[in-house]
């Protein structure tokens, strides 16, 4: 059957962002390899539940929140659902939204060798970018668009790990799960930026527009581009922290961001890898600015019952990027906002999770398409997992946690 790619690489763009390329960074610069079996643990969960959510969209022809606010559910657990999901999806991805564009500047800024002169011009130019593809762009332009920044930013870190040249047999030990001294929060936080809960509402809503005709084929096709490109996005975090465990473990030079990695690495392995480095930040930043407003519009409206083509789409995903841009012009992190965020998050993503789970399992919703018992017992794993991460990002946003 011919690949078919589409809805798969909007996921990769949704969780290949300035926050996971930091939190990779991060990772091998400070532990080396040893939590590579993080990111292969997340890839491998992200691909269970978004070929469940693009299962989902392509076979009932409803969104992921379409079918939590069904009225099989009752009104109180749909009114709470609607809750956390504006809270969760329109204030937090707003909030979030600062760091994307922020990330992708870094990314030119590294290239450039621009100074804090020429940030806020890269931002308003990314930002323009951004508005341009979400205010007239329809699903296949953006679909090209994504694509070609997954496939810049795979070529980008692909360049980087071969210049920096990796200890294979340390980078093979570090599928082999154990987690270094000081490192549990690191494992935690790459498990997190992988598993992100808006992509499951993005997924099981563009599939539609990819395959709006529900047949086998289709969810074949959607579950062969769900797993191509998922682990893609995977290899790509696994590039990123190879990078950065080549170039930085053990050096003693301190990061904590890509920005800073592209600039480190120059001394050592040229400006070949800065430039990688950058390239591939940018498309990082780039990508995410895009997705996050999108799957916001996405979930929204369907949660309002509002046509996902009609103007107050559109209106949705701009304001969330126009909240972004000023955010991050104005320079100042929005703590309440993202305290709020972080709290949302911590909910929502255990209960979205559950949510598809229940739906995977309605007859009456998806008839022979419904999970297998090995699905449902992959995807029971995945939620408690996930209960577990909510619960870490709930307490160390009230500062229990550290």
């Amino acid at each position: 059957m011919k690949l078919s790619v589409g809805p798969g690489a909007l996921v990769v763009a949704g969780f290949i962002g300035p926050g996971t390329v930091t939190a990779c960074t991060v990772a091998g610069a400070n532990f080396g390899f040893a939590l590579i079996w993080a990111l292969a643990f997340a890839t491998v969960s992200t691909i269970i539940l978004q070929e469940m959510a693009a299962r989902l969209g392509i076979v009932s022809g409803k969104g992921l929140a379409a079918a939590m606010t069904s009225p099989e559910n009752g009104p109180i657990a749909r009114w709470a659902i609607i809750s956390l999901g504006v809270a969760a999806l329109a204030v937090g991805n707003s909030a979030y939204e600062a760091g994307n564009l922020t990330g992708g500047a870094l990314g030119i800024e590294a290239l450039l060798n621009g100074g804090a002169g020429t940030h806020k011009l890269v931002v308003i130019c990314l930002s323009v970018i951004a508005a341009v593809f979400l205010a007239f762009g329809h699903y296949k332009h953006i679909e090209k668009l994504l694509i070609a920044l997954v496939v810049m930013m795979s070529a980008a870190f692909i360049g980087s790990v071969v210049i920096t040249r990796p200890d294979l047999s340390a980078l093979a030990r570090g599928f082999i799960p154990s987690i270094p001294s000081g490192g549990l929060l690191t494992a935690v936080a790459l498990i997190g930026t992988t598993i992100v809960p808006y992509n499951l509402f993005l997924h099981a809503s563009t599939v539609r527009d990819k395959w709006p005709h529900g047949t086998t084929q289709a969810t074949k096709a959607a579950r062969t581009d769900t797993i191509t490109s998922v682990g893609l996005g995977g290899i790509i975090s696994i590039l990123i922290l190879s990078t950065a465990a080549s170039a930085l473990f053990g050096s003693g030079i301190s990061v904590s961001s890509a920005a800073d990695m592209a600039i480190s690495v120059e001394p050592a392995f040229g400006v070949a890898a800065k430039y990688l480095v950058g390239i591939g930040l940018f498309g990082a930043g780039l990508s995410s600015s895009i997705t996050a407003p999108l799957a916001t519009a996405y979930a929204l409206t369907e949660f309002g019952g509002l046509r996902r083509d009609g103007w107050q789409f559109r209106i949705i995903a701009l304001t969330v990027l126009l909240i972004g841009t000023i955010v991050a012009l104005i320079g100042v992190r929005p703590v309440e906002v993202i305290l709020i965020a972080q709290i949302a998050n911590g909910l929502i993503l255990p209960i979205v999770a559950t949510f598809l789970l229940v739906a995977m399992n309605r007859a009456k919703l998806l008839g022979t398409y419904v999970n297998s018992t090995l699905s449902n017992v992959l995807g029971s794993l995945v939620v408690i997992i996930t209960f577990g991460l909510g619960l870490r990002l709930i307490l160390r946003a009230l500062n229990v946690w550290p």
